[in-house]
């Protein structure tokens, strides 16, 4: 399938991308580019996105999971797996810079704040940032099987993936850190084709995407 390849390239320029942050780090420069940018604050755009979108990939890794054991359909397990894996490595390099950067991993803030937008999203029934399910909505994945299971996954997934983009393009306008920059940009091109991907899968299942 076309989208595999894809998304391994995806994941293997993404860890090329935390070596060179580490490095980067490592020697001063957290831009990467030489030019001696110095190591983001706490309360930065560069650590707030570190901190809100390990949060978000997180969900997406639980709900990827879950469905792979609802369904036995073998492109949303192939889809669900490709994401749960991309989005774990990208967690691990978000969680991975705030240690380098000797920054803590939360914050007093709600989330958003370093998007200035930190009333956003209520946080009602867990669902902290925009696009993530509430509690109850992950507790219903874990209840449907078969065709309902995938449905509602790749409904959630969708929801899921506007929010992950709105976030990643707020990265892209105001964090400082190329590389974290570069990373945030890619996750918009990646959720976007997948965006498109799963329309075609639930049209293809008699469904569509949540208003």
């Amino acid at each position: 399938m076309r989208h595999v390849g894809w998304a391994a390239g995806a994941a293997a320029a993404a860890l090329v991308a935390a070596g060179a942050i580490t490095y980067a780090v490592a020697d001063g420069d957290s831009s990467g580019s030489g030019s001696g940018t110095r190591t983001p604050a706490a309360d930065s755009a560069d650590a707030g996105f570190a901190r809100d979108m390990a949060v978000h990939h997180q969900q997406a890794v639980e709900m990827s999971y879950i469905v792979r054991d609802r369904t036995k359909d073998t492109e949303v397990r192939r889809l669900a797996y490709d994401i749960a894996q991309t989005q774990a490595n990208q967690r691990g390099m978000l969680l991975g810079w705030l240690d380098l950067w000797e920054l803590p991993k939360v914050s007093a803030d709600a989330p958003m704040t370093w998007m200035g937008m930190g009333d956003m999203a209520s946080g009602k029934d867990g669902a902290l940032m925009p696009g993530m399910a509430t509690n109850a909505e992950m507790k219903r994945l874990g209840t449907l099987n078969g065709k309902q299971a995938e449905v509602f996954y790749l409904q959630l997934m969708t929801d899921h993936h506007k929010g992950g983009i709105h976030m990643a393009e707020g990265c892209v306008a105001k964090c400082t850190v190329g590389v974290e920059k570069r990373l945030a940009q890619g996750m918009v091109d990646a959720q976007r084709s997948e965006i498109t991907m799963m329309a075609d899968m639930l049209k293809a299942r008699g469904a569509k995407p949540r208003d």
